[in-house]
């Protein structure tokens, strides 16, 4: 199959080009059109106890969508978020494991497996939740997020401000702690940030809902 994304970053989306045969699993509200031959196929994400945990814990659809091309052509399916924002196409190998924030999942392969797992305390203070979506098993999937995607590559350490963390993969830690001390954390309006450890490839949003929020309300 084919990634085409446009509109990014501001508005981004995707088209996906199938293969007869191929298929493509979507978060239940990710499709924007499609080719009326396509053949579509609504099921709970991972039965219903794993569905309503991924929904309630990982802000994810309880329904997930298998996109289906049984004809002898190539169909077109057009995917995007439902915020405005940036889409990423990314590809994970057999054995490797990352993990995203709640919400982030678009699309991927029948290949790659979706769970979700602990992320602890220090992660729901940085604001990125108590529980994270994990990415395994092998292919291609799409992430989106509010505001543009950029790559961040580390061989140590790095200051994420906080809900801006998108993706990173396993191996990684992260520790939640004050930008400076007590007066300064308050003054310089940074507050929390997370402390990033580790080797490889980071992928950050340059915005946040939480920002947009502040920025409304002060403006109100």
């Amino acid at each position: 199959m084919n990634y085409t994304i446009q509109g990014a970053p501001a508005f981004g989306f995707v088209h996906i080009d199938l293969a007869p045969g191929e298929s493509i699993i979507t978060e239940s509200d990710a499709m924007t059109s499609m080719h009326a031959e396509l053949d579509m196929q609504p099921k709970l994400n991972g039965g219903l106890l794993k569905g309503l945990i991924r929904k309630f814990l990982g802000g994810e659809s309880l329904f997930i969508n298998t996109y289906t091309n049984n004809t002898q052509g190539t169909l077109r399916l057009t995917l995007t978020q439902t915020f405005p924002g940036d889409v990423k196409l990314l590809e994970i190998k057999a054995g490797e494991k990352m993990y995203l924030q709640s919400g982030a999942f678009i699309c991927s392969e029948p290949g790659v497996k979706m769970g979700l797992e602990w992320a602890g305390f220090n992660s729901w203070i940085g604001g990125e939740g108590l529980f994270r979506l994990s990415m395994s098993g092998e292919g291609k999937f799409m992430i989106g997020a509010y505001g543009g995607l950029v790559e961040k590559e580390i061989n140590g350490e790095l200051i994420v401000d906080t809900d801006h963390l998108v993706a990173y993969p396993k191996g990684f830690k992260i520790k939640t702690q004050l930008s400076g001390n007590i007066i300064s954390s308050i003054t310089s309006g940074e507050g929390f940030v997370m402390r990033i450890t580790g080797q490889g490839k980071v992928i950050l949003q340059t915005r946040s809902f939480s920002g947009l929020a502040k920025w409304i309300n002060r403006n109100l």
